[in-house]
């Protein structure tokens, strides 16, 4: 009768040949906010932000151990545009894999409902300019991976 793998088992499988720990992906919820009437919040990322200061971005945040999907994006709109999410819906998944900073995170995204009237900037250290698009006039430059969520959200639309 085999034994159970004991913690350091499992501490070592998680180390490579070289002798590193093996990374492993974090999970993001990204949430592209909405009015309901086809327009889109987006933050200016500013001078504190992680990377890509300057650049045009939708929100999101790291899922926490113990939280729903739906908690995390609440909590994380309520943090950075200090609004209440009155709707949310997952409208798709990512595997992003970046080279620059190196990165590699399982992005959830969502489409989230919210009242123009209550969006203000949250978090001052990470955002300088918060405004709402058309989708056929969006501001530059954009952060490099909103492309492909905004795609999902349009997809979502014509749904």
């Amino acid at each position: 009768m085999g034994t159970a793998p004991s913690s350091n088992d499992h501490a070592s499988a998680r180390e490579s040949a070289a002798g590193q720990a093996r990374k492993a992906p974090s999970v993001s919820c990204v949430f592209i906010c909405h009015d309901g009437r086809g327009r889109v919040l987006l933050a200016r990322r500013g001078a504190g932000a992680r990377d890509e200061p300057g650049t045009w971005d939708c929100g999101a945040g790291a899922l926490e151990y113990g939280e729903s999907f739906e908690t995390a994006v609440a909590r994380e709109v309520r943090e950075e545009y200090s609004a209440d999410a009155l709707e949310i819906e997952t409208i798709g998944v990512r595997n992003v894999l970046r080279e620059e900073p190196a990165s590699h995170w399982v992005a959830v995204i969502f489409a989230v409902r919210v009242n123009p009237a209550d969006v203000a900037i949250g978090e001052p250290h990470k955002f300088d300019e918060l405004d709402w698009f058309a989708p056929d006039a969006l501001p530059r430059p954009l952060h490099s991976q909103l492309p492909e969520s905004l795609g999902l959200f349009h997809a979502w639309q014509g749904a």
